[in-house]
């Protein structure tokens, strides 16, 4: 195991403030310094014990750090890396934990230039409805994948820390292109998001909306349950990989098409084949879930 002297975390709410706290947990780190936008949040991750300090200088936050992890909305990606680039030294590996990574990459090299290299593309896929440094928990990544899209210009070194520090988090690595990597999440995160956020709007903005939300039960709730997250996030996220969101949701847009006709048409055994061959793929995705994750947990034993 290695442990990391200085890590710098940016973003001290639930992904960051549970990547501090099992990092902690994992006695994989000696020191972590806390960045973000408000005090509060700061101070209230520093007395959870998520981070040891509040970074106030960027000189001294980054001095001497080993690993700094972008927790931040994707649009504010390249402005976090302007500010640390003058005082990001040779030694320091910087990753991100953003669920896009095409306009991440760009914003770094942008940002970067010469000290590119040390930007290493990851992506925890983890999380909850919850947010801020209360929602943080030590075992959030515990068997799940971490995605990282390394560049050709990253060292060996540099991903393998990265690697190692989420494993330390209880996380499974895994790799994919940065092109692999947004069209990925466009069908199987992107989408589902949108389409959780779509049908609460829709339901609010009717006139009888009380009425619904009075009978709204357990279905309902599961659905949507992702419309609890981060609007800025999402609208971030939206736009940063409108071009493959846009081919997701023309192809779902095509295939409620195909259902309302055959609604229409009162074809129920053409929509009971569809359910059906819905239910088995579904089926077979939680059964391929349950063997990874039970393999994790045995590979941790």
């Amino acid at each position: 195991m290695i442990v990391l002297n200085k890590i710098v975390i940016f973003g001290t709410g639930l992904i960051g403030g549970s990547f501090a706290a099992a990092l902690r947990k994992a006695g994989a780190v000696r020191q972590i310094v806390g960045i973000g936008r408000t005090a509060a949040s700061l101070q209230r991750a520093k007395e959870l014990g998520l981070i040891d300090t509040i970074g106030t200088s960027m000189e001294e936050a980054l001095h001497d750090a080993d690993l700094v992890l972008l927790s931040v909305p994707v649009a504010q990606t390249e402005s976090v890396l302007v500010a640390i680039k003058p005082w990001l030294q040779p030694q320091t590996v910087v990753t991100d934990a953003g669920s896009i990574k095409g306009e991440v990459v760009a914003a770094a090299e942008r940002a970067l230039g010469e000290k590119f290299a040390q930007f290493v593309p990851g992506h925890p896929i983890a999380g909850r409805e919850l947010t801020g440094p209360d929602a943080a928990v030590a075992d959030l990544y515990v068997g799940k994948k971490v995605v990282l899209t390394p560049l050709p210009q990253n060292a060996a070194a540099s991903v393998a820390r990265v690697a190692d520090a989420w494993q330390q988090c209880g996380a499974v690595i895994h790799r994919l292109t940065v092109e692999q990597h947004d069209a990925v999440f466009a069908a199987v995160s992107h989408l589902p998001h949108l389409l959780a956020y779509a049908l609460v709007d829709d339901i609010a903005s009717k006139p009888h909306a009380d009425l619904l939300f009075q009978y709204a039960a357990s279905g309902f709730r599961d659905f949507t349950r992702i419309a609890g997250s981060s609007p800025e996030m999402w609208r971030d996220i939206s736009l940063a990989n409108q071009p493959a969101i846009l081919n997701e949701l023309d192809a779902y847009i095509a295939q409620l098409a195909r259902f309302r006709a055959l609604l229409a048409q009162r074809d129920g055994d053409a929509m009971q084949t569809m359910f059906s061959r819905a239910q088995q793929a579904r089926s077979e995705w939680l059964r391929s879930l349950e063997e990874a994750e039970a393999q994790s947990q045995d590979r941790k034993q």
